[in-house]
């Protein structure tokens, strides 16, 4: 372990931690990717981001159709009333 100070700490609460901001822009990590959790041999910990840039709506720019829908008619509308 380096006797130099930790690069960035986040405080867990709730069983969930942070990650800070310019690690986040660092590694390009965005809502809807995961992570995944690598304890090694020594302890040191390791995580892998997996982008998850595909299935979501992340480039969604909207429906731009001239033709309105109705949901309890158009769509399953269960629970609707």
């Amino acid at each position: 372990m380096s006797s130099e100070g930790p690069e960035s700490e986040s405080k867990v609460s709730g069983n969930q931690a942070n990650i800070p901001a310019h690690i986040r822009r660092e590694l390009d990590i965005d809502d809807g990717d995961r992570l995944r959790w690598h304890v090694e041999g020594d302890g040191t910990l390791r995580v892998e981001v997996v982008q998850q840039r595909r299935g979501t709506f992340s480039d969604f720019g909207g429906y731009d159709g001239d033709r309105g829908t109705t949901v309890t008619a158009d769509h399953d509308a269960w629970g609707v009333e």
